[in-house]
């Protein structure tokens, strides 16, 4: 049973540093956004080694919307036809997210059922890793949201299944804003009344705050925030691929 949850966190400071295990897949090209969602189950219940785990991950372009949502509200679904955006339903509660190869995806698997102090931790733990390779003003805000000054760089989500919490969220490099603007509905309505121009005001991508390459940028949250690392074999791939096939069935991803 998943208890999809949403908060408003009250965001103390956070210094306690904590290292993770990352998990590490050797696959060839990247897989759909429902492989990924269904690996976060698959490590929470099948790797027994102790502490956090972390992983991070790329998709083709695609759109990305909460437990609760009614897709026919919240997505353009022609649009996403007409350019080949997938789309998925996720665990977790919150709003639609547009990704693509240009952001990174973040996966945070705890042992830790305080799910409050968790989402907190976890937020904090990714301010203070873009902190450490070089951004400034990085802070959380509001429900979920990391930003950058008062723009909005990353918007997360958390879930709980037994004994365990589920923490993900996307960091923004270079994703597509038009792509963004166009396949998520309320994001035209809330945040474009002038077009593309309006979303960028409100959101920010890592390349406009730094001159790290994307490749290294993946590297060095790597390394400030993980200290081992475990890789998956083919029965783990196996594993995840049948936890995945919930995900694709239409009643799930359409509510029919």
């Amino acid at each position: 049973m998943f208890v999809s949850v949403t908060y408003f966190i009250i965001f103390a400071p956070y210094n306690l540093r904590i290292t993770l295990t990352y998990i590490d897949l050797n696959l060839k090209s990247p897989r759909q956004l429902s492989f990924y969602l269904a690996m976060e189950e698959f490590v929470a219940q099948n790797i027994p080694q102790k502490g956090d785990k972390f992983f991070m991950w790329q998709v083709e372009p695609t759109v990305i919307f909460g437990r609760n949502q009614i897709v026919e509200n919240e997505v353009n679904l022609e649009y996403c036809r007409q350019h080949n955006i997938r789309t998925f339903r996720r665990k977790s509660g919150g709003g639609c997210v547009y990704a693509d190869m240009s952001n990174v995806m973040l996966s945070y698997i705890t042992d830790t059922e305080d799910v409050d102090t968790i989402f907190s931790r976890y937020l904090h733990m990714i301010c203070e890793t873009l902190q450490a390779i070089g951004l400034h003003d990085v802070h959380p805000s509001g429900h979920n949201d990391i930003m950058i000054g008062e723009r909005k760089v990353s918007g997360n989500a958390i879930y709980h299944m037994p004994g365990k919490t589920i923490a993900h969220g996307t960091l923004l490099y270079d994703t597509d804003m038009e792509h963004m603007l166009n396949a998520i509905t309320p994001s035209k309505q809330k945040l474009s009344k002038h077009g593309v121009e309006s979303v960028r005001q409100r959101i920010c991508l890592l390349k406009d705050y730094t001159n790290i390459p994307f490749n290294e940028i993946r590297r060095l949250i790597r390394e400030h925030l993980c200290d081992n690392t475990i890789t998956l074999n083919n029965n783990d791939i196996k594993g995840i691929e049948a936890i995945e096939l919930e995900y694709l069935k239409t009643e799930f991803i359409y509510g029919k």
